[in-house]
């Protein structure tokens, strides 16, 4: 497989005509080889329309987003050098070496203690080390696991959200800087809405939702209560 090929025909027919013309994007999509992210069963496919999915399969939202979602959403946050980031859904590590280019910092929290060593040892191998990969429930305790004594705590410039949730959990917001940005897929099949949301002033927030698409939940975030009349 002519992988330099598919990569130009990645970015040219599928996330050019998806209005990512950002050419900081653009150029770090050329770089950053997502095959190497991609598990072996599925490197033939790591440059098509879909989404992927990772091990260990158990279910179905363990997946990388397709990459023009990705690309889309490192367009909308437009990440610069002096950020810190944090990624709930580190997955492969594919986002996170996307916007660990961008950032000063990026801390990526993954459920799945495999999955997380995984992305480690993808990022390693990729010559990023200005990220770190958490084993965590981004859903669950998230001020203990990125707070305390550790350096690298909050507030976040940046936080992105590697899936799609019913809603934006309020403790999530409070950890953005004023000036911050959150990226989030939210709503319910068979449409969802990327949000960005930015934090204005200390208590108040900007939203904006740009482009519709859909992606699998992310696990163990707040689902609204189902009313049967």
């Amino acid at each position: 497989m002519n992988y330099e090929q598919a990569r130009f025909n990645m970015i040219e027919q599928q996330i050019r005509p998806w209005e990512v013309l950002d050419s900081q994007v653009l150029s770090l999509l050329a770089v950053v080889k997502r095959e190497d992210f991609v598990p072996l069963a599925h490197k033939a496919q790591a440059f098509m329309d879909m989404e992927i999915p990772l091990p260990p399969q158990q279910n179905p939202s363990q997946c990388m987003l397709s990459p023009k979602v990705e690309a889309r959403i490192l367009q909308d946050l437009a990440v610069q050098k002096h950020e810190k980031v944090l990624e709930i859904g580190a997955g492969s590590g594919y986002m996170a070496a996307l916007l660990a280019h961008r950032a000063q910092q990026v801390i990526t929290l993954e459920i799945e203690a495999s999955l997380a060593q995984t992305a480690r040892d993808n990022l390693q191998k990729s010559g990023v080390y200005n990220c770190e990969v958490r084993t965590g429930d981004g859903a669950a305790n998230l001020a203990q696991a990125v707070s305390g004594n550790d350096p690298l705590r909050g507030p976040f410039d940046v936080i992105v959200l590697s899936g799609s949730v019913a809603e934006v959990p309020a403790s999530l917001l409070s950890l953005l800087k004023v000036g911050g940005r959150l990226s989030a897929i939210v709503g319910f099949e068979p449409m969802m809405r990327a949000t960005l949301i930015t934090r204005v002033a200390e208590d108040a927030w900007r939203t904006t939702q740009a482009w519709d698409t859909v992606a699998p939940r992310l696990l163990n975030f707040p689902e609204p209560s189902k009313f049967v009349f």
